[in-house]
């Protein structure tokens, strides 16, 4: 955003409206004037009212000086205004603005001066053009972009009228300002030349009286290309925007919106500017309109003929089983992590309530597992299918790269806000891969994203909340490597991060040579396919593509759909299904909430000694398995399990989440996150006494054995404190504990243990 406010100002040539030149062949056009007025006056809906008068008039008795016109009516009206407005929105915009304060002069009476002028804004139809393809022959067009906007800047003062004074002679000279970003500078001789005593004026003599002078709010933002229309292997492209008026602190980073304005240069700073001896020249917009644009969801069209197919899909009996078919289907196995990829591309229903809390209706999902499991390949299909995605990986991923940061402006200094890739995917899909390579503070900072669905700043001056309404598909490696069943430590992530995912799954890949041989033959056939079709054959045997949408049932696939129809067909439940839970739903919900949350109490007072003859000496194996049982549930996993039965609904179409929905997201939750939390003690694992204290020893004994700045090899310390009696889960955990007391860090892939203090 480098030299967008250098503060400077230019003169409108002869003193004209707007930087109009009468020495370039045009004057202003009376009958441009009379012909918009005519069409704000006369302009009527279907229902004969007119419109625009009538906004004008509402607008103006409210105090909002800004009336929003349609091109498309204006074309309708007299197609030659609107063809010369289009290619020379320049020119016409004063006579426009013109015909605005005759119509209000009308409306108060013949009132002479109107008090403030009213800003006029468009909007079009018209299909937008990419901005990678906004080149010099568009400049001074009106011309249409969509794309998210990345920062923002604050909110100035710009002139647009300034009064400036001599000050050798006082004299007094007023300059309309051109709107748009502007860089010239003042007039350096003063038109008068010398005072009453014929002192002669010097260069640059003119200041500029504030108070006589008439500002306008201007903010700059920055708009980038959405993540799903970059080309594969490009960087995405982006354009300055100047806003004004009403149009300013009207939009935050991570909005995707569609532009309608001039397209226009100035003057750029930095090194380009240096190495071009000054000659290159930066594009940006002057803004005459905005519309929030929700891609991929709520702006997807349908013709009738595609809402019917949909309508007769979501009825097919096996509609769970085709949709998970068509999650990757060139991956063989993974059946429930497919129908769990499902549910969250569908989403639950977002409520809000009236207390103005808002409970998130996206889901969070989250693959650990052995390499070679197919993780990335899962997270990749779904940044393909999902309307709106971004995909990154965990290692190469910071805290503000996946949240927000604000960037400090060379040329001015000013800061602004520049949003990460959970605000870029807002509505949509943020896949995360190798997420157990993220720094443990980078990891933290999504907490607020992931749950409440906001990323809140304040640095550098800057408060703000942003939007980050995203899901989160994850994928991780054990702490080793590969799953190990005999070990306790597989996952080594905080319980604050782990409660935030509705869904975990756990990704072995076991040696059985039955399976093995069906993998194989699997992986064979996609390549021999894939090699008779010239690299680009599909897999699957039947296939319901969109471009083929008729209503006949025995069209749609046996097996699965295209990833085009998948695509429409998501984006059309989401918009139009918000489902909320049946009676009976809520009923079994409630009830197996209540029994699990017994089963824990129960196994907690059994673990503690306190029920049923406890208090006997265990061996390390009985206690695993008491460990195993405790299966806690808390407020947060029953919201999942509500959001889950809510995107089976609207899988379906249905309005309403019934008995059978319930059932089904309450086995997809026992088999990944309980089995997750049965098998590695991943929330809140009760301990005894006993154990207490056996963890309180190996804490004491490493805090003896190593010095502070010091380090210890973690198979070392295995070694040492399992002579002393103490088994694997008590080591690793009291080790776990001191790291994150931050007293101790991992180091060299965590085989070594530093202690910090």
């Amino acid at each position: 955003m480098s030299g967008f406010d250098e503060g400077n100002v230019t003169v409108s040539g002869g003193g004209g409206k707007g930087g109009f030149k009468k020495n370039n062949g045009f004057v202003e056009d009376t009958s441009v004037r009379d012909l918009f007025k005519r069409f704000i006056n006369e302009w009527k809906d279907q229902d004969n009212v007119f419109i625009y008068k009538e906004q004008l008039r509402q607008h103006y008795n409210l105090g909002w000086h800004y009336i929003e016109v349609s091109i498309d009516h204006l074309t309708d009206f007299n197609q030659e205004l609107s063809g010369r407005f289009i290619s020379s929105p320049n020119e016409l915009m004063p006579s426009f603005e013109d015909a605005i304060k005759d119509i209000i002069k009308e409306m108060n009476y013949n009132k002479e001066q109107v008090d403030e002028d009213i800003q006029i804004l468009f909007k079009s139809s018209a299909n937008p053009e990419p901005i990678r393809y906004l080149r010099a022959g568009l400049i001074s067009k009106l011309v249409k972009v969509q794309g998210i906007v990345i920062s923002a800047s604050r909110t100035q003062p710009k002139p647009s009228t300034m009064v400036v004074k001599c000050k050798n002679c006082q004299h007094t000279q007023t300059l309309h300002i051109r709107p748009g970003i502007v860089s010239s500078v003042l007039p350096q001789q003063c038109e008068r030349g010398s005072n009453d005593a014929g002192k002669p004026c010097p260069n640059n003599p003119y200041v500029v009286l504030s108070d006589q002078s008439t500002f306008v709010n201007q903010q700059i933002l920055k708009l980038q290309e959405s993540p799903e229309t970059i080309p594969t292997g490009e960087m995405p492209r982006h354009i300055i925007l100047s806003l004004d008026k009403s149009l300013a602190d009207k939009i935050t980073p991570g909005t995707r919106i569609k532009v309608l304005g001039v397209l226009g240069i100035f003057e750029g700073g930095g090194k380009r500017r240096e190495i071009a001896g000054g000659t290159i020249r930066t594009n940006y917009l002057r803004v005459l309109g905005i519309t929030s644009d929700n891609a991929g969801r709520d702006s997807m069209h349908f013709t009738p003929s595609e809402e019917q197919s949909f309508k007769v899909f979501s009825r097919r009996q096996d509609l769970r089983n085709i949709i998970a078919s068509s999650i990757a289907p060139s991956i063989y196995g993974h059946e429930d992590i497919k129908r769990a990829i499902s549910c969250q591309l569908f989403g639950g229903s977002s409520k809000k309530l009236p207390d103005k809390m808002r409970l998130r209706g996206d889901i969070n999902l989250l693959l650990l597992g052995d390499p070679g499991t197919a993780k990335s390949q899962l997270l990749k299909f779904v940044e393909k299918v999902a309307p709106i995605s971004v995909y990154t990986s965990g290692k190469g991923s910071s805290a503000a790269g996946l949240t927000a940061s604000v960037i400090r402006e060379p040329s001015t200094g000013e800061y602004y806000l520049e949003g990460g890739a959970m605000v870029v995917a807002d509505g949509g899909v943020v896949c995360i891969d190798e997420f157990d390579k993220m720094n443990v503070d980078d990891r933290v900072a999504i907490h607020e994203a992931m749950e409440q669905q906001t990323i809140s700043i304040a640095k550098a001056g800057i408060t703000t909340i942003l939007n980050s309404r995203t899901s989160v598909l994850a994928a991780a490696n054990p702490v080793y490597g590969r799953y190990n069943d005999a070990a306790d430590d597989n996952i080594n992530f905080q319980s604050t991060i782990l409660s935030r995912f509705d869904l975990i799954f756990i990704v072995k890949d076991p040696k059985n040579e039955k399976r093995d041989f069906i993998i194989s033959k699997h992986v064979i056939n996609i390549h021999e396919k894939s090699s008779r079709s010239g690299g680009s054959g599909s897999v699957g045997n039947n296939t319901y593509d969109l471009s083929n949408t008729v209503v006949d049932d025995s069209h749609i696939g046996e097996n699965e759909v295209t990833i085009q129809y998948l695509k429409k067909y998501i984006a059309y439940a989401r918009s139009r299904i918000s489902p909320r839970l049946s009676e009976d739903a809520v009923t079994t919900l409630k009830n197996h909430y209540v029994s699990v949350r017994a089963k824990s109490k129960e196994q907690e007072m059994i673990n503690n000694g306190s029920y049923g003859g406890g208090g006997s000496k265990n061996s390390v194996e009985t206690e695993r398995k008491k460990r195993k049982n405790a299966i806690p549930i808390t407020v947060r996993q029953l919201e999942a399990i509500i959001r889950i039965s809510e995107s089976l609904a609207k899988m379906s179409l249905s309005p309403i989440a019934t008995n059978e929905h319930a059932k089904e997201a309450i086995r997809l939750f026992d088999i990944s996150t309980f089995d997750a939390i049965t098998t590695n003690n991943t929330v809140n694992e009760t301990l005894t006494p006993e154990r207490l204290e056996n963890i309180r020893t190996a804490e004491k004994y490493l805090k003896d054995r190593v010095p502070i700045g010091s380090s210890i090899r973690i198979k070392d310390v295995r070694f040492q404190l399992s002579r002393s009696g103490l088994d694997h889960f008590t080591i690793l955990k009291a080790v776990d504990i001191l790291v994150g007391r931050d007293e101790f860090e991992f180091r060299n892939q965590k085989r070594t243990l530093f202690r910090k203090q």
